[in-house]
């Protein structure tokens, strides 16, 4: 118990240090700028007090937990036991390792606050022509079949750069016909989903893999995933925006 409390004071310092930044500039900005003081002084004390606790029991967590256990699912996934196959030397006895990181990639951009956040506001300023879940769906759509196709490049050892700069050329084909009102939401949506959830699942599923997968190394092969995850939502969402508007028959304009 007292080594978990040094410890936990320890990423308490740490934390605050790296918090405290953001405090100077925002007061540093309202008292000596604005030159106005705090309407809430007191709430905004609390307020920080959260949000620094709430980082620091995250970070635990992401320790103890969401790191290992994804560690843990990729080195399982990967055995030739489970896969039946002695010597492992084909793509497709990996087909759980797709499965498993689509169903990752699906479940966490669901459960992303930040996305939820986005596909609200989005909902209430479009005055309902955005749906919010419709939104969300079509993300997580592209965040799995993103991540999957990430395991897919780790398990194959083909180049990053490949993928990536095809889902950029299909981005920009996409935008020269998308409706407009749907172009920046598109964009931000590849940036919201890729946070507190999904980041550490997902980066502990690629380093796994990488480690476990002979003849691959984790840190040429391991990282890579979370720009497939950033990725492949902004081509979902920009299709999502052509088929409403196709269903809709012009309720997205493409005009600004």
């Amino acid at each position: 118990m007292i080594e978990w409390l040094s410890h936990f004071a320890l990423k308490l310092l740490e934390t605050s240090q790296n918090i405290l930044p953001i405090v100077v500039i925002i007061i540093g900005f309202q008292l000596l700028v604005i030159r106005k003081p705090l309407l809430h002084p007191k709430k905004t004390i609390i307020g920080f007090l959260y949000l620094l606790l709430g980082i620091v029991f995250l970070l635990e967590g992401l320790d103890l937990a969401l790191f290992p256990l994804g560690s843990l699912m990729a080195s399982q996934l990967t055995t030739p036991e489970f896969l039946g196959v002695h010597p492992v030397v084909s793509w497709q006895a990996y087909s759980w390792v797709y499965i498993f990181a689509a169903s990752i990639g699906l479940a966490t951009a669901l459960a992303e606050p930040a996305l939820l956040a986005v596909a609200l506001k989005a909902e209430q300023i479009s005055g309902g022509t955005i749906r919010a879940w419709g939104l969300r769906m079509s993300v997580a759509i592209g965040v799995s079949l993103g991540v999957a196709l990430g395991t897919f490049r780790i398990v194959t050892g083909s180049e990053l750069y490949l993928y990536i700069v095809g889902g950029y050329v299909i981005v920009m084909i996409q935008t020269r016909f998308a409706p407009k009102l749907m172009i920046g939401l598109a964009y931000d949506s590849g940036g919201v989903t890729t946070s507190m959830v999904t980041v550490p699942l997902v980066t502990s599923l690629g380093v796994g893999l990488a480690s476990s997968i002979p003849g691959r190394n984790p840190l040429l092969d391991g990282f890579g995933l979370v720009a497939f995850a950033n990725l492949f939502p902004i081509i979902t969402v920009l299709g999502y925006a052509q088929i409403a508007r196709w269903r809709n028959k012009g309720s997205f304009s493409s005009n600004p």
